[in-house]
């Protein structure tokens, strides 16, 4: 009996001891915190979605913290993210311009087909290794999901065939960009400006025959723009933001309707 009781005191010892060593351990080899980083961090959403360019929102409070990166890169966040990480900088907050992400498709249902029929796995990321993906053109949204999917917001919906964004509740997060295998996504300025809703580069012969609401390359547009600010690329326009100043003219003279105003 006096033997185990000397086993269970030495364990119980040893125990002990080994205890008392780990604390004095996390003591003196502990990591400063950065309570400016740990504050930054505490403002900004906790999205870690990686639209300011870093791994998430710690990281980019540590750069922040660090005086390695600037404010205002926080998407989800808004205005008054950037105002309290300012702050708490003590730096002037300046103006951040709202975004928003766009589907650059009109390939509804009514405008395209499907050019088979798909009953594997609902995902537009596993459609797209069967031949391809599902839809009649090569370049449109499949209408499966996967940015509805990822949107920690409720901002995006697919309804009849094609995914479609709610530039009210979208906080420009780009989760919805990375999500969408055929990268026909966009974060764009929430601005009165004009938007080519199309990612199709096929000539115009091709395009007719798949879509009728598709980008044709025909420069009817960008003939008509006096800003220069819609440009023709590979048979499918696009429309550069900062040039747009909204006169309505590429919208109003494309003859396949996939020029719109923004909304």
């Amino acid at each position: 009996m006096n033997g185990i009781l000397i086993a269970v005191c030495l364990v119980a010892g040893i125990g002990l001891l080994i205890g008392l060593i780990l604390s004095i351990a996390s003591i003196i080899m502990a990591v400063p915190k950065d309570e400016k980083a740990e504050k930054i961090l505490e403002a900004l959403p906790g999205a870690n979605c990686g639209a300011c360019g870093y791994s998430g929102c710690s990281g980019y409070a540590a750069a922040l913290a660090k005086g390695e990166a600037e404010p205002g890169l926080c998407a989800p966040g808004g205005l008054s993210c950037t105002k309290a990480v300012s702050e708490i900088l003590g730096v002037a907050a300046g103006n951040m311009e709202p975004k928003t992400a766009v589907v650059k498709c009109l390939g509804s249902l009514d405008n395209t087909s499907y050019k088979a029929e798909y009953t594997g796995i609902r995902s537009c990321a596993a459609a797209m290794k069967i031949g391809g993906g599902l839809t009649a053109c090569s370049y449109g949204c499949m209408g499966l999901g996967d940015c509805q999917a990822v949107c920690a917001y409720d901002a995006i919906h697919v309804c009849n065939g094609v995914a479609y964004v709610n530039s009210d509740k979208c906080r420009a997060c780009t989760l919805c960009v990375k999500a969408c295998p055929r990268g026909i996504i966009e974060i764009v300025p929430k601005k009165d400006m004009a938007l080519v809703r199309c990612s199709n580069h096929d000539k115009g012969g091709v395009t007719r025959k798949l879509c009728t609401a598709g980008c044709i390359g025909c420069k009817k547009c960008e003939k008509a723009c006096e800003q220069g600010a819609v440009k023709v690329t590979d048979f499918c326009a696009y429309v550069t933001p900062e040039l747009c100043t909204n006169c309505g003219a590429c919208v109003e003279t494309c003859p396949q309707n996939c020029i719109t105003y923004f909304k």
